[in-house]
């Protein structure tokens, strides 16, 4: 174990959060890296990830300080979405097959979702418009909207491609929606 983690367990270890602050920075991306690859999903991994620390420090004394706390943090984490896959098939049902329920067999009818040519040509006009209220926006602005809405990217994504604080991301991703705001007021339906 490296260490400058032996050291920060320890403390951790005896109550101290800063420590435990410390290792959560050290190794947040790697662990947000290690869910997203497995949920392919940026919110679901950012509250596995989450979670996973929340296990981890619940855990932390029973951590054996003679192996690596990378490891045991990222088994952790793995095994958090191993659980939440398992709770999720868990509530899964095909919408092909009746349900059994007792003695019944029960149909699932499902209304069609399909949007009709009005619909659709609506939803493009939206979509344009709003592409046309966000090139207007003053361009510190208008990166941080693209990257936040179009790329899916992270508030600390953002602020790492960027080289800008998370509070400046964020102050600005807030900055643009009120200014779309204004924008689209009277021009969407």
């Amino acid at each position: 174990m490296k260490q400058e983690d032996v050291e920060l367990v320890k403390r951790a270890k005896a109550g101290d959060l800063k420590a435990y602050d410390a290792l959560i920075r050290s190794y947040k991306n790697s662990v947000y890296n290690i869910v997203y690859r497995m949920v392919h999903n940026r919110q679901e991994a950012e509250d596995l990830t989450q979670d996973a620390f929340i296990k981890a420090f619940n855990s932390l004394k029973s951590f054996n300080e003679e192996y690596a706390f990378s490891t045991w943090l990222y088994k952790i984490a793995t095994n958090n979405c191993i659980d939440f896959f398992r709770k999720r098939k868990l509530k899964t049902y095909s919408m092909d097959q009746n349900i059994h329920y007792k003695d019944e067999e029960i149909r699932q009818e499902y209304a069609v979702s399909e949007k009709n040519a009005v619909e659709s040509l609506i939803e493009n006009e939206k979509v344009k418009i709003i592409r046309g209220a966000i090139k207007k926006l003053p361009e510190k602005y208008r990166i941080v909207i693209e990257m936040r809405h179009h790329e899916e990217k992270s508030y600390d994504e953002i602020a790492e491609a960027l080289g800008l604080p998370l509070g400046t991301v964020k102050a600005r991703i807030f900055r643009a929606r009120e200014m779309l705001k204004g924008l689209l007021k009277n021009q969407l339906f």
